[in-house]
């Protein structure tokens, strides 16, 4: 393996190793949390605080996860195209728009009025809403109406990101409003859908991902025959 099969490895083994012990850890804090304001079991006090703080780790965790995902997809379809390295103004262009949305991220972290929250989550997602737009980033097909659309580990992972970020950036509204919590707790059901969508998604990608030296033979093969060119015999030269 090179290093660029090592990167490839990077992004699911972040997902599989921090952010779903974490997210199942936030899961049972709500649901403490819950249990808690219902009156139905006595919780410490700190159990809220830490139910939060989970899930900020939790959406910092996507995000950082999702940008080494682009940034392994923008520079294997170079390394296929025979050219590694991105044209320098690009670069970058690309490396302001990651550094930005990193920055977006830790001050939605960080700041305390809620216009501001809103902003940053809006900029982060945006940020990553950009670098995934590029022409690089595996697709199965930006048609709402297509079966791919909604069976692509890109727009259900974009789509459970953009609900983290708006649960971190409502955190504050969320525990003083009921109508938030309840739509919180809906919101929440279908992060755990998309969940589910993406450990099955992504499970199937790796599967069809190549090693890197691989991946000149593999573009030869036909995937709608599902055959590949044979080999010249040995001792036949190459046609």
């Amino acid at each position: 393996m090179t290093a660029l099969d090592w990167l490839a490895l990077l992004h699911p083994v972040l997902i599989v190793l921090f952010v779903y012990p974490v997210i199942g850890a936030t899961i049972r804090l709500g649901i403490l949390v819950r249990e808690k304001r219902l009156g139905i079991t006595r919780q410490p006090d700190l159990v809220p605080v830490e139910h939060a703080a989970h899930g900020a780790w939790v959406t910092g965790g996507v995000v950082v996860a999702v940008l080494i995902a682009l940034l392994y997809s923008l520079l294997a379809h170079g390394w296929a195209s025979g050219s590694p390295v991105l044209a320098l103004p690009r670069q970058l262009l690309l490396g302001l728009v990651a550094a930005g949305t990193l920055v977006a991220l830790l001050a939605l972290l960080r700041v305390r009025r809620a216009a501001l929250r809103a902003s940053f989550a809006l900029l982060c997602w945006a940020g990553l809403l950009g670098l995934g737009s590029q022409p690089e980033i595996w697709r199965l097909s930006d048609n709402p109406l297509s079966a791919g659309f909604w069976g692509s580990h890109y727009w259900s992972g974009v789509l459970l990101t953009g609900l983290l970020l708006f649960t971190t950036a409502a955190r504050p509204e969320i525990t003083r409003m009921p109508r938030l919590r309840r739509l919180h707790l809906l919101l929440n059901l279908l992060v755990m859908v998309l969940l589910a969508v993406q450990a099955i998604t992504g499970s199937r990608d790796l599967l069809q991902m190549p090693l890197s030296w691989q991946t000149p033979a593999i573009l030869s093969c036909d995937p709608l025959a599902r055959s590949c060119p044979m080999p010249p015999p040995p001792g036949l030269p190459a046609l």
